[in-house]
């Protein structure tokens, strides 16, 4: 069952958010009004040592009062590519430059209200390049253990929907 889109107007517009109401039709028939969030794509890196750590931020979101531990990630620039973009992103927010990268996956975080995609990739080493541009980013950037993932999570250390799928995807299987 599909929802057709009769409408679409701007309900506010910037550089980073596109809000719009839509008429929808309902596959019976009936009609609603239903909000939309356009962004702009995303892209980040999830780096795992050979050492069995993976390189995360801590930082403040302060949207919903919270701290967390993430994956660094950010906005996909005009005329950049997705794999570009995320090792810019990684070096920015971490000092780091990651190695040669390949795609992990796509994280769609809210496909029932936004157009946000999340574009992951991995990186199996990272070179410390110096301190992090985006120093204002992050408390801290950490190498944190494979092993103790979990436990963060089950804690509420990690929430974002999109660490949380890359860091559960190169988790090693534990069946």
């Amino acid at each position: 069952m599909q929802w057709k889109v009769i409408s679409e107007r701007p309900l506010y517009q910037d550089e980073w958010l596109d809000i719009r109401i839509a008429d929808i039709e309902l596959p019976d028939g009936r009609h609603l009004a239903h909000r939309s969030i356009h962004t702009p794509a995303g892209a980040g890196v999830v780096a795992v040592g050979n050492d069995g750590r993976v390189l995360l931020i801590w930082r403040h979101r302060y949207i919903t009062g919270t701290w967390g531990w993430e994956i660094p990630i950010g906005k996909i620039e005009h005329g950049e590519a997705p794999p570009e973009a995320a090792a810019r992103e990684f070096e920015e927010e971490t000092g780091w430059r990651p190695g040669p990268l390949r795609p992990l996956l796509t994280v769609l975080p809210t496909p029932g209200l936004s157009t946000s995609a999340h574009h992951i990739y991995r990186a199996d080493s990272a070179i410390h390049v110096g301190k992090p541009a985006d120093g204002f980013e992050s408390e801290r950037v950490a190498w944190v253990p494979l092993g103790d993932l979990r436990s963060l999570i089950a804690k509420g250390d990690i929430t974002s929907g999109t660490t949380l799928a890359a860091v559960l995807y190169v988790l090693p299987d534990s069946s």
